[in-house]
């Protein structure tokens, strides 16, 4: 006999959790008690809130593919859980939320922090769901673990009433996990999508989203260099191709540069694989008409529900993007008019990395080009919102190896706790965060989560005493009349050796480097705060802007 916290374990250890984020709370006792036999198998990451614990269950869930485990208490607790809930939603990252639920005699009398969990988190998850009997534990855990990965990957919510944790049964446990194939692309349609392609004149590849393997990413770019066809990301996906490949032309997304619009408004053709046509990568919808967009195109996504969501398609193609990325391979070659055409997209991504000096006592387009020459291969870099992420979203390149960890949701207070759990993942790997000041004080207590587990992120605060990106907008829209967005902030240097990082103030950009070199030889984990003019980086950044700025600054 077990109890259902018990069970609820086993089945978690049994599919392959190996580590669950979280804040405990007395409606999962039962659960905490568990996880006590688990150690070393499913261990458990004290969090210091639910929005850290959930932000770090959302990056797990889109660095490793697995779903990211994060167990809450009931009302206040789940409440704060949903920031992440919601990122995880609109990244497609897979996600198990765990949340202690009220007995199941006291429902529905507005029970202490008693929350209907269906109604609070139907529309941003995959499946919510209540376990009343103890007895379905594994029917619905090995559930929750299949929506959360299969079609378009996301979160699933899973409330647990108090007594039903407690109560003894004697069912059997799942007994490991199932192998879930990816569905693979009709042979009939791939010569659909083979032709289409063939008759353009300037076809385009579209990417994103998550569930994307090392071979399957190969398999792509193998077939986009073969067809000399250019290659954008959707927003924040970029780390999902080769960024040095000469097929690759920039990230459709907040701050798109005239380039990428160009690429995707003149296209006529567009293959795009594992995206959901976000607005951020549509420009508002409006690069591409209703009801029929000016461009072909041929949407290939593991979920049915979403081809044809937003714009129909000459042909929809129901495939994971691994099984699509390997059937590419067994095509005829491609060629086409569209070299030149390639070129031009190419060589204006490669001439917006550059930068002229910009007005700011810490100039950060010498520390992106900087990094770009010294960060590792397998560099994972994350970030949160604000912008700040320009620089990692436009100026760090990302190879093979490396992965960018960063919201679709534009959720500030991702970026701390998104590091943490990267580097629990792979603590032999250099993380790197880069958070604005207001960005990193929505989780900056998560520092003590990273000493007392063993992580080690460097972070990088861009300090420019407001925010930012609303500062921008109420210049626009309402100028000479600022309020609500300066900042007053605390000694983030004297704060990081506080939680026992190494922690240090750069204020000129000759002095960033030996910093740096200081952050990642310090054993630690590291925060530099950077000093950032607020007038660098004011405009609601494009790049043209951001170039325009500092050319105006050097001219006079």
């Amino acid at each position: 006999m077990r109890n259902g916290g018990q069970l609820l374990v086993e089945c978690l250890v049994a599919l392959g959790a190996t580590r669950a984020f979280g804040v405990p709370g007395e409606s999962y006792l039962a659960v905490l008690d568990a996880l006590y036999d688990t150690q070393g198998q499913l261990d458990y990451v004290l969090c210091r809130n639910e929005g850290g614990a959930a932000f770090m269950a959302a990056a797990h869930g889109k660095l490793t593919g697995q779903p990211g485990i994060c167990m809450v208490t009931r009302g206040p607790g789940a409440t704060n859980a949903s920031i992440g809930v919601h990122t995880a939603m609109q990244d497609s990252a897979p996600m198990i939320l765990l949340v202690g639920q009220v007995g199941t005699q006291m429902k529905g009398r507005e029970a202490f922090q008693e929350l209907d969990y269906k109604a609070v988190f139907g529309t941003m998850v995959k499946w919510a769901v209540e376990i009343d009997d103890v007895v379905r534990i594994p029917e619905i855990i090995s559930r929750a673990w299949k929506t959360a990965t299969t079609g378009r990957p996301g979160p699933v919510v899973v409330a647990l009433p108090e007594d039903m944790l407690t109560s003894a049964t004697d069912m059997a446990p799942l007994q490991g996990g199932f192998p879930m194939a990816e569905p693979a692309p009709d042979a009939g349609a791939m010569a659909q999508m083979h032709a289409l392609l063939g008759a353009a004149k300037r076809p385009l590849i579209l990417y994103g989203g998550c569930n994307w393997q090392a071979d399957g990413m190969a398999a792509l770019q193998a077939f986009a260099e073969a067809a000399d066809i250019p290659v954008v990301s959707v927003f924040r996906y970029q780390d999902q191709f080769d960024n040095h490949s000469a097929c690759f032309c920039g990230e459709a997304g907040v701050g798109m540069t005239a380039s990428v619009r160009q690429l995707l408004d003149q296209a006529d053709v567009i293959l795009a694989v594992n995206n959901r046509f976000g607005e951020n990568s549509t420009d508002g919808y409006t690069l591409f008409s209703h009801p029929h967009p000016r461009q072909k195109i041929i949407h290939v996504h593991g979920s049915d529900a979403e081809i044809g969501k937003v714009y129909p398609p000459v042909l929809g193609i129901q495939a994971g993007p691994n099984a699509f990325a390997h059937a590419l391979g067994g095509l005829a070659p491609l060629a086409g008019p569209w070299a030149q055409w390639r070129h031009a997209g190419r060589e204006a991504f490669l001439q917006g990395l550059e930068l002229p000096a910009l007005p700011s006592p810490v100039d950060m387009g010498q520390v992106s080009a900087y990094l770009r020459k010294v960060l590792p291969e397998d560099v994972i870099v994350t970030n949160g919102a604000g912008n700040f992420t320009v620089w990692p979203n436009k100026f760090i390149l990302y190879g093979p190896k490396a992965r960018l960890l960063a919201p679709q949701c534009g959720a500030m207070g991702y970026g701390v706790p998104a590091a943490i759990a990267a580097k629990l993942a792979h603590p032999e790997r250099l993380v790197l965060c880069f958070a604005g000041d207001g960005d990193f004080q929505m989780n900056c207590t998560e520092l003590a989560t990273a000493a007392q587990a063993g992580a080690q992120p460097i972070i990088l605060i861009l300090n420019n005493g407001i925010y930012g990106t609303i500062r921008a907008h109420q210049e626009r829209h309402y100028p000479t009349r600022v309020s609500g967005t300066t900042m007053a902030n605390p000694d983030f240097a004297a704060l990081a050796r506080a939680y026992g990082f190494h922690g240090e103030r750069v204020e000129r950009t000759e002095d960033f480097a030996a910093a740096f070199a200081r952050a990642t030889a310090s054993g630690t984990g590291a925060v530099l705060d950077l000093v950032i003019s607020p007038e660098a980086l004011t405009p609601r950044v494009t790049l043209s802007q951001m170039r325009d700025t500092a050319l105006a600054a050097q001219r006079g």
